[in-house]
């Protein structure tokens, strides 16, 4: 068989692969605080017979574009936006501490500030933060939870953990849509992080982007199935001549 199939098979993975994700970002494009993957594949020369300007699709390390989406006033006193490079620190539904730019929050039936996803909003030390039943939650622009029970005064709870980022341990997606560090180890709370009540971040998305590149990657997949169709048209004539010849 001609081994051109494989190479173009590696062409078809990689256009498939985009399209998928370009998929999951144009999908999640009123998602708040949702980052845009990204994918990136490189070229690799193939090693052994036949000619060395065969290569192959090979997806490299991907990552997610770190840029802030549109800033969306709400005036919900449980929503924030944090600014610059900061991320508010969650608990996954595997117990370890994430990282989500979603700041729309809610108290559950048991008390716990959580996310509108469910997941459990972290304070500065790392631990879950408890509402006194009946009390109306505010955020000051430090990240200070204070609540008010009526017939009492404001009483403060405690402080949104908000994170920011290195580059020595740069975040990963995970499959659940939150953010862990590369290391695995939880990142040290910053104080100077601030955040904006009454709004929310939206998605980074580029919806023209997104809807352009998926037709160029639906062109790029045709051209790389035309040219499989190629190589089985080719494996067949061949086989055909040596029959004759035989």
């Amino acid at each position: 068989m001609d081994r051109l199939i494989y190479t173009a098979m590696t062409g078809a993975n990689a256009a498939a692969n985009r399209q998928a994700i370009l998929s999951s970002n144009l999908a999640n494009a009123s998602t708040n605080g949702f980052r845009a993957q990204l994918e990136t594949y490189r070229a690799v020369p193939l090693n052994g017979e036949g000619a060395s300007t065969r290569v192959f699709a090979v997806e490299s390390t991907a990552g997610f574009l770190d840029l802030p989406g549109q800033a969306q006033q709400t005036n919900r006193p449980l929503d924030a936006m944090t600014t610059d490079k900061s991320w508010f620190a969650v608990q996954g539904l595997d117990g370890v501490e994430s990282y989500t730019r979603n700041g729309s929050f809610e108290t559950a039936n048991d008390g716990t500030l959580m996310t509108a996803n469910g997941r459990t909003v972290l304070d500065a030390g790392g631990a879950p933060i408890t509402v006194p039943p009946g009390a109306e939650v505010t955020l000051s622009n430090d990240g200070t939870v204070s609540a008010k029970v009526p017939g009492q005064p404001i009483s403060v709870l405690s402080k949104l953990k908000q994170v920011t980022p290195t580059a020595d341990d740069p975040l990963r997606r995970g499959e659940d849509g939150l953010y862990r560090t590369q290391s695995g180890d939880p990142l040290n709370n910053d104080e100077t992080a601030r955040l904006h009540v009454g709004v929310l971040e939206g998605s980074n998305v580029n919806v023209i982007e997104a809807m352009v590149g998926m037709i160029q990657t639906a062109r790029q997949f045709e051209a790389q199935t035309k040219l499989m169709t190629t190589a089985e048209a080719n494996d067949r004539s061949a086989a055909q001549l040596l029959g004759l010849q035989g």
